[in-house]
This record gives C-alpha cells, structure tokens and sequence, in this order.
C-alpha cells in the first residue's frame, strides 16, 4: 500500500458506518475501479461544505436561515418533535407521519461522556418554550437510560410551570433503540401511540 492510500483509507474509518472492510472497499472503488467519480464527490462535498448550516430556529440542515420545514406555513407551529439528531428527523419526515415542527438536541445527556446541558441545543429549546407559541413537546428520544435523563431535564428544567403538554414517544420502539433505525410503520404507530411524559 502507498502513504496517500493509507491517509485516505484513515479518514474514511472515521466515518460513522465505516469499518476497516468498508472504509477499504470505499477507497478501493474511488481509487481504483471509478476514480472518475472521485472529482464529483470533492465537488459535491466542498459545496455541501461552504452552504450547508444549522437552522437557526430548530437545528435541522439548511441552507439559509431556516430549514424548508421551519419555512413551511402548512405546519403546526404550536406542537415540536424533539429528537436527538437529524438522522432521528429525516426518519420522522420519511413516514409521512409528522405534520409540526421539530427541535435537533444533537446528541442527549451523558454526563459520562462528557455531555451535559451546554453542549447539547438546549437554549434554542428554551427560547422557543418561552415565546409562549408552544403548546405540546413530544420527545422522540432513544429510550435508553441517557434519553431518559435528557427527558428528564426537559420536563424538570425548561417546561415545568408552564402550560405546555409533554408526551413521549415509546410505543413501538425497542428498549435501548433509536429513531433513526425503525421503519415508517413503527415510526407512525410510535408517534400515533405517545402518551404523557411524567
């Protein structure tokens, strides 16, 4: 193997999904077998890079300040999906069975990991909860023992005292699952089958 071969190969483990096998396999095809396709995927990459953002409002992908579902006057504004990342909310968007908003978390509590409330988009929540147009948080969060807490500190920290409906989604999903995984069938009976958060 050569050096610029090995650096490639590196990089491309660190991709989330990558294995060595797949990161070898991924190098081999741009290299070896469509080395043509190399040029459009840097063009494709270097422009995803310079115009791809956080929405402002909600943390979703964008290429102005907001996303094209916080531009969408066709949606709920009072009710928000809050989901961890936005893998979670392209999964949602997929099964056709949302119609509100939604707020990207980034990641969710894990004070062994090092995660607590400041790296996490808590104060875009929080600003959204205090404009007083909010009238329901469904939490579409992994139900493991760190979505638990992230739900937690929502309920206790941002919505306590205030007139909001918090419910959680659950039905459907596996213990120790994600959102990102489940197929629309199981997305639409979770989201069809929240009940209150408490």
């Amino acid at each position: 193997m050569t050096p610029a071969y090995d650096l490639l190969l590196q990089q491309l483990k660190r991709l989330p999904g990558l294995g060595y096998r797949s990161a070898e396999r991924v190098a081999m095809y741009l290299l070896i077998e469509k080395p043509d396709s190399m040029s459009d995927l840097l063009d494709a990459m270097k422009i995803a890079q310079e115009v791809v953002c956080r929405c402002q409002n909600c943390g979703h992908m964008a290429e102005s300040e907001l996303c094209l579902v916080c531009e969408d006057a066709n949606r709920d504004k009072s009710t928000i999906c809050v989901v961890e990342h936005v893998p979670d909310l392209i999964a949602i968007e997929r099964s056709s069975a949302w119609k509100a908003q939604y707020h990207v978390l980034h990641g969710k509590l894990s004070p062994i990991h090092g995660v607590g409330p400041e790296q996490l988009n808590f104060q875009g929540l929080q600003a959204r909860i205090e404009s007083g147009e909010i009238s329901e948080l469904v939490l579409a969060l992994s139900n493991d023992i760190e979505g638990q807490a992230t739900c937690h500190y929502i309920q206790e920290e941002l919505v306590r005292g205030r007139p909001i409906k918090v419910s959680r989604i659950g039905f459907g999903l596996p213990s120790g699952g994600g959102v990102t995984y489940a197929d629309s069938v199981t997305l639409r009976s979770a989201l069809e089958g929240r009940r209150a958060y408490e």
